[in-house]
């Protein structure tokens, strides 16, 4: 489950204002304040939608030890698109696998 800081840095990173975030979730930009503020997440179904809309905007959480046994949670900015694959109109028997 995400950190209250990592919620808070995410939610700099994509650029976004509380009420962003509120209207993307559905959450009220009250709930969203105080889980920025709380000590933990507490409420997983809150934590889950914050993450999610997070993600989408492409912010990759991550836990504690996740790239060195040493660094706490942190996040990080997807770069470039993602492989969507091959578009339909492009597949052909030379691309076949």
């Amino acid at each position: 489950m995400i950190t209250p800081s990592q919620l808070r840095a995410g939610r700099a990173m994509a650029g976004l204002t509380i009420d962003d975030l509120a209207a993307s979730t559905g959450l009220s930009p009250e709930d969203i304040d105080a889980a920025e503020n709380s000590e933990t997440l507490a409420d997983a179904l809150m934590a889950s939608r914050l993450q999610s809309a997070l993600e989408s905007r492409g912010i990759v959480f991550l836990a504690t030890g996740q790239d060195d046994a040493s660094v706490g949670p942190g996040l990080r900015l997807r770069t470039g698109s993602i492989d969507e694959g091959l578009r339909p109109e492009r597949l052909n028997a030379t691309n076949d696998d």
